[in-house]
């Protein structure tokens, strides 16, 4: 046998034991070390690393961040109202030697019992809760609630638990009418709370409306007969100095005017005498 014909063989041996002392860890990864099935080591790092073959082995879990999709789930209010929720929680691998003892390193197992953990949590944050705050309060409050008393029941999973979100919170449908209902007549009540409010200041603005007009026409009437008396007290002040400047021509002009009142109307009929001071001009005498 040629020395060629030996070495390929030993050349080949040595490459595969090679081969199969080492293994890579993925930064995505975390590995476990087994020793004839007994967990040996869990906390390598990403990288290259060695291994006895045929004794060891190693196992690889994902160590990214997964997510449980809960199931819409009913719980209790603290009126004793049930209410219709659907969540989702995100988690990763914390401890992957623990992870692996208590769910054997199953995802699937590991979201039933995280999603068994969430609900209990929840039954018992809704219960101490009304309709009202779950609907209107901030929810980041009841998320860190939850945050806090599920990381470190998951903890002893192996899991670490990064967030967990309501993302809807429903009513069934004989409590979302009988909810709709009250807060209808709650707006309705508001609603005419604020139209008699409304009411009320039309009446009080009508009321200064029909206060300040009656002012402003009684003074503008107060003004008018102020300025209608001192026009009348000018016109008797000329009247008068007229009057006293030519006496005769102002007793004349006065019958004029008069004549053209008494004379406007050709069907009245006037009883006076002839000699009388109101036919005083139509006299020769004059």
């Amino acid at each position: 046998m040629s020395r060629t014909q030996i070495l390929l063989p030993v050349s080949f041996s040595l490459l595969l034991l090679a081969y199969l002392s080492v293994f890579y860890v993925n930064e995505h990864e975390k590995a476990i070390l087994f020793r004839l099935g007994q967990m040996v080591v869990s906390d390598f790092k990403p990288g290259l690393h060695v291994m006895t073959p045929i004794i060891n082995n190693v196992s690889t879990f994902d160590a990214r961040v997964l997510t449980l999709d809960a199931k819409s789930e009913r719980f209790l209010t603290s009126e004793k109202k049930n209410v219709i929720v659907d969540s989702f929680a995100t988690w990763q691998i914390g401890d992957v030697g623990l992870f692996y003892t208590t769910v054997g390193g199953d995802e699937y197992q590991a979201n039933l019992r995280l999603d068994q953990i969430m609900k209990d949590a929840m039954r018992s944050e809704f219960g101490i809760r009304t309709i009202k705050q779950l609907i209107s309060e901030d929810r980041s409050e009841l998320r860190r609630t939850l945050l806090h008393k599920l990381s470190p029941v998951a903890a002893k999973f192996g899991i670490e638990l990064i967030d967990i979100r309501i993302k809807r919170i429903d009513l069934p449908q004989e409590v979302s009418n009988s909810v709709y209902q009250r807060m209808r007549a709650e707006r309705e009540r508001v609603a005419r709370e604020f139209r008699s409010q409304g009411a009320e200041t039309a009446e009080q603005i009508s009321a200064e409306a029909d206060k300040q007009k009656q002012v402003i026409l009684a003074n503008a009437r107060r003004d008018g007969e102020n300025i209608r008396g001192r026009g009348d007290a000018k016109s008797a002040d000329i009247y008068a100095k007229s009057f006293g400047k030519n006496a005769e021509f102002y007793a004349f002009y006065r019958s004029l005017q008069a004549y053209q009142t008494a004379f406007e109307k050709t069907q009245d009929t006037l009883v006076l005498k002839p000699d009388s001071d109101f036919f005083k001009y139509f006299s020769n005498e004059n």
